[in-house]
């Protein structure tokens, strides 16, 4: 019996999703479709687009830009949130559970889970982010867990980054009791385990103001698929690098061992 499965976004045709869950089911032998659906950007759609998905018989769906916030509101007012999601105030990952819609977040996990793959070492990491949005939201408490030790937080508004890491505290005890500063991305200095780039403006070829001063042995990168400034900047440096794409890959394999209880390999990285 064929299990469906859909990646909800605008746009959406670029979504490599649909290849990855598709070897993820050859691995295991299931019978899947996964396809690609586009809605227009406004709650009560992507409402809709949900309601029908699991009305028709739906298995699991993934989330992307911009829905993550809505897929969390929706769920908090219906349905259930995991941990993950409920800290990040936001959901990549939609199930059924006990009837219900539920809502995970499997983003920061699959960042988590990359790192540990290339060889890198969270536990007693001293680590900067810079970016003060959802993609940064959604990998504090999963960086905690793993066992970093102090985390700084860049953005170009000092008052953005402020601000998560007070709603942040406030949402999670562990990020609460963690040792994390906030400061504009000019002001980011010094030397760092571990660098992660979680803003966009590297798509655009742009490059990020960053210090002469600042230094690390691994840059890390959310974006993938195309030549990034952030990461040739460090390379420059000595450091090693990596892209998004590994996280990508590891975000939807925690969804779809979330949506089947089989367990896969990542075999694409």
């Amino acid at each position: 019996m064929t299990q469906h499965f859909i990646v909800i976004g605008n746009p959406i045709a670029h979504s490599k999703s649909p290849d990855i869950h598709q070897n993820f089911a050859q691995q295991v032998g299931l019978d899947i479709r996964y396809a690609r659906q586009y809605c227009p950007d406004d709650k009560d759609s992507f409402t809709a687009v949900v309601e029908a998905f699991f009305a028709g018989g739906g298995v699991g769906a993934n989330v992307t830009v911009p829905f993550k916030q809505m897929a969390f509101e929706l769920c908090a007012g219906r349905g259930g949130l995991s941990n993950h999601a409920q800290v990040a105030g936001a959901v990549n990952t939609l199930l059924l559970k006990d009837g219900q819609i539920f809502g995970d977040n499997t983003d920061g996990q699959g960042l988590v889970n990359h790192i540990m793959q290339l060889g890198w070492q969270l536990e007693g990491a001293n680590i900067a982010i810079i970016g003060a949005g959802g993609a940064t939201r959604g990998v504090i408490l999963p960086l905690i867990e793993a066992g970093v030790r102090q985390i700084s937080i860049a953005n170009r508004t000092l008052n953005k980054a402020e601000t998560l890491v007070q709603e942040l505290q406030h949402a999670s005890p562990q990020i609460a009791q963690a040792k994390i500063s906030v400061s504009t991305i000019e002001q980011l200095t010094g030397q760092f385990d571990m660098i992660i780039n979680a803003t966009s403006i590297g798509l655009s070829g742009d490059m990020l103001p960053l210090s002469d001063t600042l230094t690390c042995n691994h840059a890390y990168d959310m974006m993938y698929g195309r030549e990034l400034p952030f990461l040739q900047h460090f390379t420059k440096q000595g450091a090693t690098i990596s892209d998004g794409y590994g996280m990508l890959i590891g975000q939807a394999k925690l969804s779809f061992e979330r949506w089947t209880g089989k367990i896969v390999k990542n075999t694409l990285i």
